[in-house]
Formats: C-alpha cells, structure tokens, sequence
C-alpha cells in the first residue's frame, strides 16, 4: 500500500492522544449535567418521585450511574436542581416572549403567571419539590436556583424596586406560598384568586402578562 494512503487511513498516535482542552471538557460536563437534570424532570412527571430511580434517571440520561453520584449527592438534591432548571428556564422564556417589553409591571406579571402556571400545569413535579424543600434537606443552593434568583431579583429591580434584594425576597416567600397553597392536596386555592391576590399586592392590572379567560374573582381588581 502507497505510504500517501497510510498516512490518511492511519491516523498517527500523537493526533489520537491529544488531550482535549478544558473549555471542551468544561462543555462535556454542562451537557452531562444538562441531561441528567431534563431525565429528572421528564422521569418524575411520568412515574412519580418513589418510582424513579438514580438508574432510571442515568439511563433516560445516557450517562453512567457514576456521573448522578459525581454532580448530586443525592435524588432529592438532583431532584431541586431539575426543578429549579425548568423554573429558570420557564421564567426566562415568560420574560424574553414577543413582544419584548421592558414595562416593570408587564413583566412582574408574566413572572407570577410563569411560576403560577408551572405549579398549575406539572403538579405532580411541583408538588413533589415543595415536599422536598420541607423535609430535612431543606432549600438546595444550587446553579441552577441562582440561576432562577437572578432572574427574579432583576425583574423586581427593573420594576425600579428601592431594595431589590428584599422584594426578591418577599416576592420569593409569595409565590412559594402560592403554589403551596395551588398545590395542597385535597383542598387546593383556585388558581385565578391566588393570581388575583398576588397582582392586587402588586397592584398590576388583571390584563397584564397572561390573563386566564373571564374577568377576575369578584372582589379583585
């Protein structure tokens, strides 16, 4: 065989072990991460927080069972983060639709609508994570809820809030209490009087971010 053909057929050893760069590396890993979160995500809604295993959860990811111990130190820890993710995700969608905007009510508005309908669409998922937030491991500092932090703390500070590290807070402590109170089994609020309660603090127009159909509970604005 011609040496040329050799040279193309036969990758030299020094090509295949060069070594990856950390920005590659760094990417890999954010992507594993990624896939384990969205597997949590999707695995949970589907069978519930006790059917789902950390093997389930790698294998819907594609990833080895290693990785789940490597990024999370547990289910429930894996399971607020996943959460988180889709709540950042969700809220930054809300706020960056069409027409973009930067009305501080208007997007205040889609922020209550973005949590609220999250809790009213994926109860089964929300519910679970508020269980989980309750229990002894308590509130995950996560990238992920930082991530979804920043968000909510801006959307307060463009709202031209004077503290805004205190009305995230407090915005914080509201919606938690809301979806809580979307979500209790058995005896649920509506959720158009707690979207009607929670604008009425904030003193936002019942036509603002994404209105259910009809005119709001009687009472309310």
């Amino acid at each position: 065989m011609p040496l040329s053909i050799l040279a193309v057929s036969q990758p030299t050893q020094e090509l295949q072990d060069v070594p990856r760069s950390p920005s590659v590396n760094e990417e890999l890993r954010r992507r594993s991460r990624e896939r384990l979160l969205q597997a949590t995500v999707d695995l949970v809604s589907e069978h519930g927080y006790e059917a789902t295993t950390l093997a389930d959860i790698a294998d819907r990811a594609g990833s080895a069972r290693g990785l789940v111990s490597y990024y999370f130190p547990g289910k429930r820890q894996l399971l607020q983060s996943a959460v988180h993710r889709l709540m950042h995700q969700t809220l930054q969608e809300a706020l960056e639709r069409e027409p973009r905007t930067e009305d501080g009510d208007e997007l205040l508005a889609r922020a209550i609508d973005a949590v609220l309908g999250l809790a009213r669409d994926r109860p089964v998922l929300m519910r679970t994570h508020m269980a989980g937030i309750l229990q002894a491991e308590g509130f995950v500092q996560c990238p992920e809820q930082q991530r979804l932090a920043a968000l909510l703390r801006d959307t307060v500070d463009r709202r031209g809030a004077a503290d805004p590290e205190t009305e995230y807070r407090m915005l914080r402590a509201l919606l938690m209490g809301a979806v809580f109170a979307l979500l209790i089994p058995g005896a649920p609020m509506p959720f158009e009087r707690l979207r009607a309660e929670l604008f009425q603090r904030y003193g936002l127009d019942w036509k603002l971010g994404v209105p259910p159909d009809g005119a709001p509970p009687g009472g309310t604005r």
